[in-house]
């Protein structure tokens, strides 16, 4: 019998709430009715898939539209990690095992997977609105420099104040939006 990762059951939980689930394995058909008590009801289970048959199984997924997430934990998933829109590696050693993948994430912390994906979320909306706060900071700047009434002196002093105000501001809220998701 194959061990499974410790959380296994609540992440995928969360993750069916939110996500459509696909299990693609190279394990055999029996590990089916194990899975199949673990995991939460209508997720698709795969299994005897080789490393190319999980790669074109995220390409179709691809062409049918779909944004796909694959998190594999070996080498037989490089392609697919590759191949996917993100690619998430598991690692027992995040210091030896690097495939073509966008993040490596340490297997003891894999039951918080669905809390990374939850703070990648909250990342982007800090991004827009740090865009938005530096847009608004350049356009009263610009005003006031169109006009004269902005001295080069002035000008040079809160020219590096708009970069440590934006580094402050995700600074803030990337430690807010972590201690919210906890």
């Amino acid at each position: 019998n194959n061990q499974y990762r410790h959380g296994l059951v609540e992440l995928f939980k969360n993750l069916k709430n939110n996500y459509q689930i696909k299990v693609l394995s190279g394990d055999n058909e029996g590990e089916r009715p194990i899975l199949e008590k673990l995991l939460p009801k209508g997720t698709e289970l795969i299994f005897n898939q080789k490393p190319d048959q999980k790669l074109d199984f995220i390409k179709n997924l691809q062409k049918s539209g779909k944004n796909v997430m694959m998190v594999g934990d070996g080498l037989n998933d490089a392609g697919a990690l590759a191949q996917s829109n993100v690619g998430i590696s598991i690692s027992e050693n995040v210091n030896v095992f690097s495939p073509a993948c966008d993040g490596i994430m340490d297997a003891s912390q894999f039951q918080k997977l669905f809390r990374y994906i939850q703070y990648t979320k909250n990342a982007m909306i800090i991004i827009y609105m740090s865009f938005f706060l530096s847009l608004l900071y350049n356009a009263v700047g610009l005003t006031f420099a169109l006009t004269g009434k902005l001295s080069p002196l002035f000008a040079a002093i809160i020219m590096p104040m708009s970069a440590i105000t934006i580094v402050s501001f995700v600074t803030i809220l990337s430690k807010f939006y972590g201690k919210k998701i906890k």
